[in-house]
């Protein structure tokens, strides 16, 4: 016999479902009319038309991906190669990329229907007035649940992950031009105090010397005890420099075999001297064009991006939503239902959809849209505060070696007089035909600018550094984004 279930209150049922459900929908369209759009506005602030420092950049190459190498030190490049694989933070900041690729792909997954398999069976068995039954039911079926994203919350779910993991390797890409210009500078610090130390032996080697004229001269009666103590002053002063010296060059050692990737036991570098390292001119290029070279800038505008996708996910909530469900396989009994069952095995198949509206939770859904608006102003303001300090970074960069530019022949000329002057005092010093303070005043000097000319090398080193670093290091928009996971 074939049985078939009743329709009488199919029609009315099914009226009375679109009813409720348009009455929902029409309610949620007029309750929050306002929508949020896809992209948030043109926010960044315009930038000037040319750097006011960059008299200096004119001329030049911009700066590469491999600017470092414009130095001219092989060891400085086996240095940064090595960072790049034993460097502990940029390490982690791969692993913080690899979190944020999941997490992108997790919410991307909304967007695709859920498939699940299951089976089950229960043995069924009673007694009553002497007599008994059983019976063992079973399935096995494929059911499907799909989301409707009516609204775009999952959508925007998936671009809020996405932007994150933009703004990862955004991230990642920062610390490490932060660690290459590091490792240049500490390099060059290296140097520096290596050649502090070679003048400080040298001023001591000198001051002993002159200690061995003056006390001939005080044994011969020629000389004062208050010039031979000035000058056991002078010697013993010099000799409490080379200690410090030491120390400062070891401690920034350690700090390099950190930068990259060494341990600090035994770590050391060969080194040369300041003035063999190559100067490469850089070209400063357009403001404008720091928006595609700087990794900072670009990471504090996904994260805005997905500050305003988080936005759009909590509009979306306040809307109802519609979720499509079926599932089919194999059963028996092939139809289990209050009015009808169909015994024996069969095929089975089973299809609804829901909507659902949350009428009444307080004003959390409210709040959390507030919060996400709150929190999108606040990467805005950071966004613009980022690139005001890009362009502060290379305005002082250009600054520095503009000063330094304009320094340069004055210090060449104040090392190279401050060693004439001391030359001419020691000699007359010795033939007897000069005085003691005036030797003692031009040794002072002498010491002083030999100070001053490898402190303004490696200024001049470091300012290079700075503004390669300020520019983006060679770094380009498009080659994170070649690199970026998509979403499904």
């Amino acid at each position: 016999m074939r049985a078939t279930a009743p329709s009488s209150g199919a029609a009315p049922g099914i009226r009375a479902a679109c009813v409720i459900a348009a009455t929902l929908l029409s309610a949620a369209c007029a309750r929050f009319p306002e929508r949020v759009d896809k992209a948030p506005p043109a926010v960044a602030p315009a930038p000037p038309a040319s750097f006011e420092q960059a008299a200096t950049a004119g001329a030049g190459k911009s700066a590469g991906s491999d600017w470092y190498r414009e130095f001219g030190s092989e060891e400085l490049l086996a240095l940064i190669a090595g960072a790049r694989e034993g460097n502990s933070d940029l390490a982690a900041a791969q692993a913080r990329i690899l979190q944020a690729d999941a997490r992108a792909r997790a919410a991307g997954s909304a967007l695709l229907p859920g498939v699940q398999a299951g089976g089950n069976v229960s043995h069924l068995a009673g007694r009553s007035g002497g007599m008994s039954a059983s019976e063992t039911d079973w399935s096995a079926l494929l059911s499907v649940s799909y989301e409707i994203d009516f609204w775009g919350r999952n959508r925007a779910a998936a671009d809020s992950a996405k932007a994150m993991a933009r703004a990862s390797r955004a991230d990642r890409e920062s610390l490490w031009l932060t660690l290459e210009s590091g490792i240049a500078s500490s390099y060059f610090r290296v140097l520096a105090l290596r050649e502090s130390l070679a003048i400080a032996a040298g001023n001591l080697q000198t001051a002993r010397q002159v200690l061995q004229v003056l006390e001939a001269r005080y044994n011969a009666g020629a000389a004062s005890a208050v010039e031979l103590a000035t000058q056991r002053a002078t010697v013993a002063n010099a000799e409490l420099v080379l200690p410090e010296l030491q120390q400062q060059e070891a401690a920034e050692l350690g700090a390099l075999a950190l930068l990259s990737g060494h341990d600090p036991e035994h770590f050391t570098i060969a080194g040369v001297p300041l003035a063999q390292l190559k100067e490469p001119v850089v070209a400063a290029g357009l403001p404008a064009q720091l928006l595609t070279r700087r990794p900072d800038l670009l990471a504090a505008e996904s994260s805005l991006l997905a500050a305003h996708a988080d936005l759009r996910a909590a509009q979306a909530a306040l809307f109802p939503g519609v979720t499509l469900t079926g599932s089919g396989g194999i059963q028996n009994p092939a139809l289990q239902a209050a009015v009808l069952t169909l015994e024996g095995t069969g095929g089975t198949l089973t299809v609804g959809a829901g909507i659902a509206q949350t009428i009444f939770d307080g004003g959390r859904r409210r709040e959390v849209r507030a919060e996400a608006a709150a929190r999108e102003q606040e990467l805005l303001a950071n966004y613009r505060s980022a690139i005001r300090s890009a362009l502060l970074d290379v305005e002082t960069a250009l600054s520095a070696i503009q000063h330094l530019e304009q320094q340069r022949a004055a210090q060449a000329e104040s090392l190279a007089q401050s060693t004439q002057a001391f030359n001419g005092a020691e000699l007359r010093y010795r033939a007897g035909s000069g005085d003691y303070l005036t030797m003692l005043e031009a040794q002072r000097l002498l010491y002083a600018a030999r100070d001053q000319a490898s402190a303004y090398r490696l200024a001049r080193l470091r300012a290079l550094v700075n503004l390669g670093k300020a520019l983006g290091g060679g770094w380009q928009t498009e080659t994170l984004q070649a690199s970026a996971s998509p979403t499904p």
